[in-house]
């Protein structure tokens, strides 16, 4: 049965973008193959930007709990924190060690964070952490956007190499991409939706904090008055229906809005019909949850020590393959 591993920072608030464009396909993979689907909290990438060392806790917790409110069932499937595995440390400096610096220098996302933040050490390398995620389970496949493919490239230059020079122990696991993962616009219309660019919406935020940003974003700028006719094909909000709205809002917005038959306030207003109508069943999950902490932080310390019997097999195996002294061989029988 193949293995499938993929991983979200926990850097902020789950987004509805994180939603459709990764967690709801994670669902699916769960309950296609169950445990053999891991998905992991990968709160050691989280730190390889500055980060408020009071919320990385909190905020490691809070994405399992929003990934179990949006569906993925730990009895299904497996989940963890990153750094309840040690593991994922040590294979990431062996990986460091046989990963030539040009290789790294030349990540695309290497250079765009590199203009947003200092250049720290761990963000050059990070994709080295990510092979060690990967490949320390032998995953075959690793659902991802596309802008993560040249990091699973990386990933599989990473496990060819090292089976050359070693031992064949990796697999050369393959980006999965969902052709229907909608790539969800930010709400100012610029570029996708990031928790970087501050331009979300929280699955578990209030409705009326969604309302307060979803009022003011920007729609077609030629609808200057109620009675201009606007352009959907050009407007965020009308994507934002594609993707949450039933067809008949869909259909009348796209005609209303071109005759100035309704106006944006209430094309918004239809929108948050629809949007609510996906995001309350995961808020009253995660409401749950939170009364209930101890069924997240079960779920947990479960994934992790199944995660952990899988990573201490790979590490005797490359341990052996790299030819480090084994330290029960330094008593005597």
């Amino acid at each position: 049965m193949k293995t499938v591993f993929s991983g979200i920072q926990p850097t902020g608030e789950i987004h509805i973008g994180n939603y459709l464009g990764a967690i709801r396909n994670w669902v699916r993979i769960g309950d296609q193959i169950g445990q053999n689907a891991i998905f992991c909290i990968v709160d050691y990438h989280a730190i390889t930007i500055p980060h408020a060392r009071e919320d990385l806790a909190r905020l490691t917790f809070d994405a399992a709990l929003a990934n179990m409110a949006a569906g993925l069932d730990p009895n299904k499937i497996t989940l963890f924190a990153q750094s309840h595995v040690p593991e994922h440390m040590e294979l990431s400096w062996i990986f460091t060690t046989q990963t030539p610096l040009g290789n790294l220098e030349g990540m695309t996302q290497f250079k765009d964070k590199s203009e947003q933040h200092s250049v720290l050490a761990g963000l050059l390398m990070y994709p080295v952490l990510q092979a060690a995620d990967i490949l320390l389970y032998k995953a075959d496949t690793v659902p991802v956007g596309e802008d993560q493919v040249q990091h699973i490239e990386l990933t599989r230059e990473v496990a060819r190499r090292f089976n050359a020079r070693f031992a064949p122990i990796f697999p050369e696991p393959k980006a999965s991409i969902d052709q229907s993962a909608a790539r969800v616009p930010g709400l100012d219309g610029a570029g996708k939706m990031s928790k970087s660019k501050n331009n979300t919406i929280g699955v578990l935020e209030d409705q009326k904090t969604i309302w307060e940003n979803l009022r003011v974003a920007p729609t077609d700028p030629a609808r200057v008055r109620r009675s201009d006719p606007g352009n959907p094909d050009i407007c965020t909000i009308f994507t934002y229906h594609k993707l949450f709205s039933d067809l008949e809002t869909l259909q009348m917005v796209n005609t209303e809005c071109r005759v100035a038959g309704i106006g944006c306030v209430d094309c918004k207003k239809k929108l948050m019909e629809g949007l609510m109508g996906t995001l309350e069943p995961i808020q009253e999950r995660a409401a749950h949850l939170r009364s209930h902490p101890s069924e997240v932080t079960d779920a947990l310390v479960s994934g992790a020590e199944r995660c952990s019997k899988i990573a201490k097999e790979t590490m005797l195996e490359v341990r052996e393959a790299i030819g480090l002294l084994p330290r029960n061989s330094l008593r005597p029988a």
